[in-house]
Order: C-alpha cells, then structure tokens, then sequence
C-alpha cells in the first residue's frame, strides 16, 4: 500500500468520525436514520443501474 493510499484511508476515516459526531449531535431518531439511509443506498443503486445500462 502506497503512502497516498494510506493518507487517503486515514481522511476518509476521519471525515466518517466527524460525519457520525455531527449526526449523533443532531440526536436523528434510529427510524429516521435507517429511512435516509434506505433512500441514498436506493438513489446510489439507481444511478449506477442507470450507467450500467448506458456503458
């Protein structure tokens, strides 16, 4: 593993702790969370379908 690899791994590390602080801050209800979850694996999957089906 090259050293920009690891400096990568290590910000996008640190960028989810920083994400989960800020939502754990906001106190999002586990329902909440799990339906805007559900929703932006959906968007995600749709927009690579969608690529998948044009390439």
């Amino acid at each position: 593993m090259s050293t920009l690899a690891i400096v990568s791994l290590i910000s996008l590390l640190g960028w989810l702790v920083l994400v989960l602080a800020s939502w754990r801050s906001h106190r999002v209800s586990k329902s909440a969370t799990i339906k805007m979850v559900l929703i932006w694996v959906g968007i995600f999957l749709g927009v690579a379908l969608i690529m998948g089906l044009i390439t």
